[in-house]
């Protein structure tokens, strides 16, 4: 049987012709083989799978981008439930409530909107609604609930490890009613469904309302009604539209509704959104005058609250751990803080007994104990919580986390960067009066606070001799190690989230002078790194939150430590006990007394009033501030008396006062009663760093010691820059014949010739005569 080829059987199956000695001529009609790629596709075949693909990965595109969210969107859209305003408000009014380290209570912080109602539509302006709209979102009018620019934004934040997005009205009130705000494109795609599906459920002007009725202005206040009391003690239908830029600008920063300079960087971009989206006038925008806001103490009822400046320490700890002011009051939460009952009582009673009877209506206060062995506050006192001003409260400054300059209080961080050096307390240094370094005169106050030309760290802590520290640091450590030191012990900066301020640019630093201010808190928790033997930890207020289920929210890590003087912690340790070890003698000498069975070291400090023109003559012997700063094993504590600035302050009469005369016996007073039948403590002993033993004492031992009978050999006008009669603090006077210190009891001094000591009048810096250095 014969088989009769057909035109295919003459290719195979890459389609090759076979046909001839010249298969593939282009001139009989088939491409050359140029033209075929190495599978044998023609041109038009290539292009034609090409666009095959291309079709094939669009509908993939389509379906995986497109189709499968669209379908999943839709099914989102109908499992969600949009949270009504009076929910989501119920929930945001809950207190907090305090209790003590032992589980007492304290009391409640009620937010300022405790009370609120829920507002209409037709309660609530359209110069308020305006203002907020253009603030935070200028195409609410129109958008369907979300912006896409900012939801593409977002997604590549996400993706990327960035933060942020454009989140439209509708986006903040499902955030907030939520209380999610986590940073995952979950969340990010429940709130979108919600959003959307609000914005086909409600009118715009309910939406609006609903935002308003919940999102959080600051002072406590949630909702635009509390939040017009708060600030304007005004219902919301009497805001003015520069008020209603206020409240609309701190929208975006609440925790900040008390910095002036916020305030009005908000007020500003507020009212320039208004009116570039023509809500208001350009001659309206032109008039507009920042507003009045009422004091804070005036916006909320604090009867039943804790003291205010505790909770404010809570409020603040608890945002650096994911408890920020928006949501403090929509937890339920109960935070037990490391506050010791009796010790906070005493701290406020000791502090207020301390300003009676003093002629001084200038004078303010401050204490904060510390545990060395955990961290954790143990009384915190910053003034009184409100003052009067022209017969208006108003709220108070916390002094006690306000930086002010240490004076000689400074002294334990030169000595401790000197002891890193190697360098040890039996150093001899020339401890003379009137001495003079780069052409500026350092002076001690008197040959109280002088120790000779062959004076030994521990004997210039001891009588607080500026010139053995002023040298130390100008010449040995230098400012910048001593910057350090203190650092490490548990000063934080401004650079570090403080509020403390440490300047090495020049030597003043030794003297606690200068540019360099620290708060009480921050001295407290320094001092206790040394009493916990170099091993710092971070002070802290809180030691659990639950929330109103009764779960944990945050509870404070064990208070392990780190030491910090040195990588070796035997080191660290022995560094901060020879710190002790100068400081102990101090105490005595400073006419304190360290509670019976227990061991104390401690530091006066006093830093001198810079004198202006049409002062008084005695206001050049003024101080300004006034430290004693010392500790146990067991509690670290920092007493703190000034004014608020530079002032010159006085005593009875126009005496000063040191750090001795009302600081002291405040700290001594605090003392006794927190330790009162508590067991005796000591203090490790450590070997001493460098030189083991003394050099013997200088013949003339009465530059050390002034008479016992009070007189001096060398009177004069004692104002503490030449030899006189001195100020009784170890720097130009007796060390005897002042007034009695009480152990106890409510008695303070106010005048007389003080028996401690302290850095002495020029402790914040040298001074180039009878008049204290300008800083």
């Amino acid at each position: 049987m014969t088989h009769r080829m057909v035109e295919d059987d003459y290719r195979d199956a890459d389609f090759r012709d076979y046909r001839g000695d010249g298969y593939g001529d282009p001139d009989d009609g088939y491409p050359a083989d140029a033209d075929l790629d190495k599978k044998g596709r023609t041109p038009a075949q290539r292009k034609k799978r090409r666009w095959k693909i291309v079709r094939r990965c669009s509908y993939a595109f389509v379906g995986v981008f497109i189709v499968i969210p669209a379908i999943a969107f839709v099914i989102t859209y109908f499992m969600v439930d949009v949270p009504s305003p009076q929910s989501v408000a119920q929930a945001q009014t809950q207190a907090v409530t305090y209790l003590y380290a032992d589980g007492s209570p304290m009391g409640k912080d009620v937010p300022s909107g405790g009370n609120r109602q829920i507002l209409t539509a037709q309660q609530i302006p359209d110069v308020v609604k305006h203002a907020v709209i253009a603030t935070e979102d200028s195409t609410f009018e129109t958008n369907s609930g979300f912006d896409v620019t900012g939801l593409l934004r977002a997604v590549f934040n996400n993706l990327t490890g960035g933060t942020g997005g454009g989140s439209t009205i509708s986006q903040q009130y499902i955030k907030k009613a939520t209380d999610n705000d986590a940073p995952t494109l979950t969340r990010k795609w429940t709130e979108l469904a919600k959003s959307f599906k609000m914005n086909q459920t409600y009118e715009k002007k309910d939406i609006i309302t609903a935002y308003l009725n919940i999102i959080y202005f600051g002072r406590g206040a949630y909702g635009i009604g509390a939040a017009s009391q708060a600030f304007f003690h005004k219902d919301v239908g009497q805001l003015s539209y520069s008020e209603a830029a206020l409240l609309a600008g701190l929208i975006q920063q609440p925790g900040r509704s008390e910095n002036p300079k916020v305030a009005q960087s908000r007020w500003n971009t507020a009212l320039d959104r208004m009116l570039q989206n023509n809500y208001i006038t350009a001659q309206q925008r032109k008039d507009a005058k920042f507003p009045d806001v009422i004091p804070l103490a005036e916006s909320k009822n604090d009867a039943n609250a804790p003291y205010k400046f505790i909770s404010g320490q809570v409020m603040a700890e608890l945002a650096q751990h994911g408890i920020g002011e928006d949501k403090y009051y929509s937890g339920g939460y109960t935070v037990q803080t490391t506050i010791d009952k009796s010790a906070q009582e005493l701290a406020t009673q000791a502090a207020t007994d301390a300003l009676k009877g003093q002629s001084d209506d200038r004078l303010l206060d401050s204490l904060v104990a510390v545990d060395p062995k955990t961290g954790g506050v143990l009384a915190y006192y910053g003034g009184p919580a409100t003052i009067d001003v022209d017969g208006k409260k108003q709220a108070a400054r916390d002094w006690a986390n306000t930086p002010q300059n240490p004076g000689s209080s400074m002294k334990a961080f030169d000595l401790t960067a000197f002891l890193k050096m190697g360098k040890g307390i039996n150093e001899v240094f020339d401890g003379s009066n009137n001495r003079t370094f780069d052409g500026r005169v350092v002076r001690n106050a008197g040959p109280g606070s002088s120790c000779g030309p062959q004076c030994t760290v521990a004997e210039a802590m001891k009588v607080s001799a500026n010139t053995v520290f002023y040298d130390m640091v100008l010449n040995q450590t230098h400012p910048g190690p001593v910057g350090e030191a203190a650092k490490e012990a548990g000063i934080k900066t401004t650079q570090d989230g403080g509020k403390s301020e440490i300047s090495t640019a020049d030597a003043n630093i030794a003297l606690g002078g200068g540019n360099t201010r620290i708060t009480p808190a921050d001295m407290a928790s320094a001092y206790a790194t040394f009493a916990a033997n170099g091993v710092q930890r971070d002070r802290h207020f809180v030691l659990k939150v639950t929330n109103s289920q009764n779960e944990v929210a945050y509870e404070a890590p064990a208070p392990t430590g780190k030491s910090v003087f040195a990588s070796d912690t035997n080191l660290s340790k022995q560094i901060a006990g020879n710190v002790t070890t100068a400081l102990e003698p101090v105490i005595d000498f400073s006419h304190l007394k360290c509670p019976s069975g227990h061991e104390c070291a401690g530091k006066t400090g006093t830093q001198q009033h810079t004198p202006r023109a049409g002062e008084p003559s005695w206001a050049s012997n003024a101080n300004a501030q006034t430290w004693m700063v010392g500790y146990t094993p067991s509690v670290s504590v920092a007493a703190w008396v000034g004014a608020d600035g530079d002032q010159a302050l006085h005593g009875k009469g126009t005496s000063p006062i040191y750090g001795s005369t009302i600081a002291g016996p405040l700290w001594q007073k605090f003392l006794d009663g927190y330790l009162k039948g508590k067991p005796a403590e000591k203090f490790d002993q450590v070997d001493l760093i460098g030189i083991q033993a003394p050099p013997p004492p200088p013949s003339n031992t009465d530059v050390n010691q002034p008479p016992a009978d009070g007189t001096d050999p060398n009177p004069g006008n004692g104002n503490g820059n030449d030899n006189g009669n001195g100020n009784g603090n170890g720097h130009g006077g007796p060390i005897s014949g002042g007034p009695s210190w009480p152990t106890g009891g409510n008695g303070w001094p106010s005048h007389g010739n003080p028996p401690g000591h302290d850095g002495g009048p020029i402790s914040g810096g040298p001074s180039t005569g009878t008049a204290p250095p300008q800083q």
